[in-house]
């Protein structure tokens, strides 16, 4: 009753609950926040980890303008019917690139961040043309435009620079030669030793199909393929289990 009475007090002068909710707020980001100016880093990095490639950076800008995160999430929870259906939980440093993060727990789709390889380049081009032709229950639109779109790169030099800008890893290299990468991940044929050497394991390959023109389905696919790929797991989990 005692401890009624003087809640009261706070409650009937608005100036001193203004403070002291000040006060309870300072204190509880003050425990939250002073911590993580001890830790040398808040994301633990891990081997494998690399910038998007220039054509797969396109892909994934394509992916956020077309709204695919409203229902695909890139989270694979620690939680054991989430881990057999669609692979090893995700770590925070797979998305460490990432402006903005693809985490969520919305799903309309299934989760996609361990799609990577898991389907041909066929298939997605097919699933995207006309999802129902390759998931029979899909009620996903069709997005068969990005095919016969030619995807507009010429200041993909200028994406790579504002990443930089946010920390993401692009050398002078990198920006460079940023338009000359994305044309030579399309193009097989070309010597790309110079772009795996920037970009490890990176694919070089045409993905739509269609040799005659750099496509946006040739880039959402490439960003697709890549997804979940670069972690060597086996080698995280040896590494976790010596520590």
């Amino acid at each position: 009753m005692a401890f009624i009475d003087k809640h009261k007090i706070l409650e009937r002068r608005a100036t001193l609950l203004l403070v002291v909710s000040l006060l309870v707020v300072t204190i509880g980001g003050i425990v939250e926040i002073v911590p993580l100016f001890f830790l040398k880093n808040t994301i633990e990095k891990v081997e494998g980890m690399r910038p998007y490639t220039p054509l797969e950076l396109a892909g994934r800008n394509i992916y956020i303008r077309e709204g695919c995160y409203v229902c695909h999430s890139q989270m694979i929870r620690p939680f054991r019917d989430e881990v057999e259906r669609y692979g090893h939980y995700s770590l925070a440093a797979e998305s460490m690139f990432d402006h903005p993060f693809q985490w969520g727990s919305k799903r309309t789709g299934p989760d996609l961040a361990r799609v990577g390889g898991r389907y041909s380049d066929e298939w997605h081009t097919q699933h995207l043309i006309e999802p129902s032709d390759v998931v029979p229950e899909s009620i996903m639109p069709s997005y068969s435009f990005l095919a016969k779109t030619e995807l507009h790169y010429a200041d993909i030099a200028g994406h790579l620079k504002a990443n930089a800008v946010v920390g993401v890893p692009y050398s002078e290299d990198m920006i460079a030669n940023a338009m000359a990468d994305l044309e030579t991940q399309v193009d097989p044929d070309s010597d790309y030793d110079a772009f795996q050497e920037r970009y490890a394991k990176a694919s070089v390959r045409n993905f739509d199909g269609n040799p005659d023109m750099i496509s946006e389905m040739d880039a959402l696919v490439a960003y697709l393929q890549m997804l979940g790929t670069l972690v060597d797991f086996d080698l995280y989990n040896e590494t976790e289990n010596l520590r």
